[in-house]
């Protein structure tokens, strides 16, 4: 103001007096005074520096050059680094310091700011096809409280791959198994999955049985892989065994039963064999065929025909040869006592007889009297007595004999014995352990 009103008074002096232009000095300022002056520059987070033809003092007078600079996490934005006052009074360029918010460009993706990375700028992401945006809302920026650094974004988005990759499982796999096999063979190759990101996957898991042999039924299978970015794909396939199968086979009444492979599939072979005392009727063995039905004919056991008309007694004897036992009991009278006692004695042990195949003859009675009697079947008097010759078995005492189906002679008692020890007797026979093993686990009989 001093200046100013020291200017005036010099202007007026100047005009007012009569001299000519006594004081060049105060010429010089009054020419300053006419220049025109620019508005001094302030930069909020920013400092300059100017140059002045006038020098240093006259920082913003028509001619003087400014120089801006932004502090750290500060940048120039739509506005020059340096400036001119010009004549106009004006600056020749704006200038602000506006706060920089460093933003990462996603990878696979990208985005677009309303204000570029400086503060209040609304950013929008987006994602490359494939590719979906994982983060928090939509980022923006603001300062962190009243410290002057710069500041940072609210939240940063990344393009994450969420396009599963893609996997083709084999198609439905079908064999039949070939005679007398219950398994196939099955191969195929590995599937390769394809990923739309970079083709890379981690992992190919297969959920099920691996290539080899498959026992019959249907077998669900699948694969599943994974990507880099932990993305899973899956499919599904199958697997089917087929047997071709007769209709199931039973062992006939009193009799049994041994079959190969798994007993009706296509090749399987069974064979039959019937119970001492009983003849087999039919095929000896049926085979499943590959039009699924049984070779031969029906197989059954029927009851020992015994031929008591014949005329010696070692044809009699040889109807029985590897089929049954023996066990022939003589007396001279029904009413021997030893006679009455083992015959009650056996009444009720018929099952452990049979079991063990053994055939009761008796002979009872004196020529010509005597009686022969096989179950319900009688013995002419004739052969009755050819049988006591053969044996030499005595007419006139209780006598009991045991004979193995190979037609020894094993055993023999004057007195009566109980069912138990008879049995105990012939289970120590040659071939009666393996029939007992038989008897349990082919044909599962036994008696209560």
């Amino acid at each position: 103001e001093e200046l100013w009103s020291s200017v005036r008074v010099t202007i007026g002096f100047l005009i007012t007096s009569p001299m000519k232009a006594p004081f060049p000095r105060l010429l010089s300022l009054a020419g300053l005074a006419r220049t025109p002056w620019c508005a001094p520059i302030k930069v909020k987070h920013g400092n300059v520096s100017c140059r002045s033809p006038g020098g240093e003092y006259y920082g913003n007078v028509m001619g003087s050059r400014c120089k801006i600079r932004c502090k750290r996490g500060y940048e120039m934005q739509h506005g020059h680094a340096e400036v001119v006052c010009m004549a106009s009074k004006h600056w020749s360029g704006s200038y602000a310091c506006r706060v920089v918010c460093p933003l990462q460009m996603p990878a696979n993706g990208g985005y677009t700011c309303s204000d570029g990375s400086y503060l209040n700028s609304l950013c929008e992401f987006f994602c490359s096809p494939g590719y979906n945006l994982k983060g928090l809302s939509p980022a923006s920026t603001t300062r962190p409280g009243l410290q002057e650094r710069a500041s940072v974004w609210v939240s940063q988005r990344a393009c994450v791959y969420v396009d599963i990759p893609v996997v083709k499982c084999p198609n439905l796999k079908e064999k039949t198994a070939e005679p007398s096999r219950l398994t196939v063979r099955m191969t195929w190759d590995t599937p390769e999955g394809k990923d739309t990101a970079d083709g890379i996957l981690t992992d190919v898991i297969l959920k099920g049985k691996p290539p080899g042999h498959f026992p019959e039924g249907l077998h669900k299978m699948s694969y599943t892989v994974y990507d880099r970015a932990g993305n899973k794909g899956s499919c599904r396939f199958s697997v089917r065994v087929r047997v071709r199968r007769c209709s199931p086979m039973t062992p006939p009444d009193n009799g049994f039963m041994k079959c190969d492979s798994d007993g009706n599939n296509y090749g399987a072979t069974c064979e039959f064999k019937c119970t001492g005392g009983y003849e087999q009727q039919g095929s000896a063995a049926r085979v499943c065929q590959y039009g699924l039905t049984w070779s031969g004919t029906e197989t059954n056991c029927a009851a020992m025909n015994i031929n008591v008309g014949v005329r010696t007694a070692s044809g009699l004897l040889d109807q029985f040869y590897e089929k049954r036992r023996l066990l022939i009991i003589s007396a001279p009278t029904a009413a021997n006592h030893y006679y009455r006692f083992q015959m009650t004695d056996l009444q009720h042990a018929q099952c452990g007889l049979d079991l063990r195949h053994v055939t009761v003859i008796e002979l009872v009675g004196i020529y010509p009297a005597q009686i022969g009697r096989i179950r319900h079947r009688l013995i002419p008097p004739g052969l009755a007595l050819q049988l006591r010759l053969l044996l030499q078995i005595s007419h006139n005492n209780f006598n009991m004999v045991m004979i193995d189906k190979q037609g020894l002679d094993r055993e023999r008692y004057t007195y009566p014995i109980t069912s138990a020890q008879i049995f105990t007797t012939i289970d120590t026979w040659q071939g009666r352990v393996d029939e007992m093993v038989q008897q349990q686990q082919e044909a599962g009989h036994t008696c209560q």
